[in-house]
């Protein structure tokens, strides 16, 4: 099972959008006793704007520059999923991140209005124009397009953080 980073590191998350500590052990134990080995993508988000950036919406993300990065941090883990798949491996899925801006799969977020969050009014503007939209992330974009033009397409699925935690 391929697995977006925050899966199996949600500390990876913007503070405080992760509503686990560590990995989503809920969802990932089934395949790990099923015999199932774990494959972690990198964090496009970690790897582009570090640990101190904020929330942002797939309209921020969704620039030339941004998909050359998700292309880059790609480049060494798609040699490597090629590698299992040649050598028999069943590449079971994908395990996306709904509602991520980037690894959503089938959800996205969307919602920037432009301009500077300051004063406080203008946050709350900002946080009331975010919605989830059906549709994928731009990472998850970028990685697919990738796998297809190497003839590997394995099934999508995605983790919704709010429905699988009480």
């Amino acid at each position: 099972m391929i697995t977006c980073h925050c899966v199996l590191n949600a500390n990876a998350k913007v503070y405080p959008l992760a509503t686990e500590r560590g990995i989503f052990s809920n969802v990932v134990s089934p395949y790990i006793e099923a015999g199932c080995g774990l494959f972690q993508l990198p964090c496009p988000e970690l790897s582009y704007l570090g640990m101190n950036r904020w929330g942002m919406t797939k309209e921020q993300y969704d620039h030339s520059n941004f998909r050359a990065h998700c292309r880059d941090i790609l480049r060494y883990p798609l040699v490597q999923l090629q590698a299992f798949a040649r050598a028999g491996y069943e590449l079971v899925g994908i395990l996306g991140m709904d509602g991520s801006p980037n690894c959503g799969v089938t959800l996205t977020c969307r919602g920037y209005r432009g301009g500077e969050l300051c004063p406080l009014s203008r946050v709350s503007d900002q946080v009331k124009s975010l919605r989830f939209i059906p549709g994928k992330g731009v990472f998850m974009e970028e990685f697919l397009e990738m796998l297809r033009q190497i003839g590997l397409q394995p099934e999508l699925f995605a983790i919704r953080e709010k429905e699988i935690t009480a």
